[in-house]
C-alpha cells in the first residue's frame, strides 16, 4: 500500500465493511499507546475509521487518543468516528449503551466508560485540534440530522446510510458520525 493512501480501521472486530483498509484491534494498533503506532511514520495516515471505539475510552482518554491520532494524520487527514448517540431517544437504547454498558463479553473492563452526544463528541476531538463536520447524530430534542456522507471514505455499518434495522422512517439503532478532520 502506497504511504499516501494508508487508511485505518481502529478496533475492526469482526467487521470488515472497508475494503482496501487495513484493519486492526486493540492488540496491534492502541489508541492510548505510542509504541504500537510505529510502523506508520509521522504525519502519513489518509483516514481513521472508529466505529464505537471512542466510548470506550473516558473523556480524558479520548483525548489522548485524538491527539495521538491528530500526530499520524497527513494534513486534511480525518478520523470517521461513529459512537452511540446520548441523544437518541428510545429508552431501549439508552439501557443498552448506557455507562457500564455492554463491551465484549470475554473482557468486561471495555465496558462502556461515557454516553457522548454530539456537543461532548464535537468538543474532545476539538481539544485535539481536528475541525467536526457532523455526519449523523440526534440533537437535544431527539430530532435526527444527517448530511450526505460518502461510503468510500469509510462505511459506518451503524448507521442511517447503511444499518438495514436503520432503512425507512424509523430509525432503531443509529449512531452520531462524525469526520474530525486535521486542519
Amino acid at each position: 500500500m502506497k504511504e499516501d493512501s494508508i487508511k485505518l480501521v481502529i478496533g475492526a472486530g469482526k467487521y470488515r465493511n472497508n475494503p482496501g483498509w487495513i484493519h486492526t484491534q486493540e492488540e496491534e494498533l492502541n489508541l492510548l499507546n505510542e509504541d504500537t503506532w510505529k510502523a506508520y511514520p509521522y504525519g502519513s495516515i489518509s483516514a481513521i475509521l472508529a466505529e464505537h471505539v471512542w466510548e470506550h475510552l473516558s473523556y480524558g482518554e479520548g483525548v489522548k487518543a485524538a491527539s495521538l491520532c491528530y500526530s499520524y494524520l497527513k494534513p486534511t487527514g480525518y478520523i470517521r468516528c461513529a459512537v452511540p448517540d446520548g441523544y437518541f431517544p428510545d429508552e431501549g437504547y439508552q439501557d443498552i449503551i448506557k455507562v457500564g454498558g455492554p463491551g465484549p463479553i470475554d473482557h468486561p473492563a471495555y465496558s462502556h466508560k461515557i454516553v457522548h452526544n454530539y456537543h461532548s463528541l464535537t468538543k474532545l476531538f476539538e481539544e485535539a485540534g481536528f475541525e467536526i463536520k457532523l455526519l449523523e447524530y440526534c440533537d437535544e430534542l431527539g430530532v435526527f440530522h444527517h448530511v450526505d456522507w460518502d461510503g468510500k471514505d469509510g462505511v459506518i455499518f451503524r448507521s442511517k446510510k447503511f444499518d438495514p434495522r436503520n432503512q425507512g422512517e424509523k430509525l432503531v439503532f443509529p449512531s452520531l458520525i462524525l469526520d474530525a478532520v486535521k486542519k
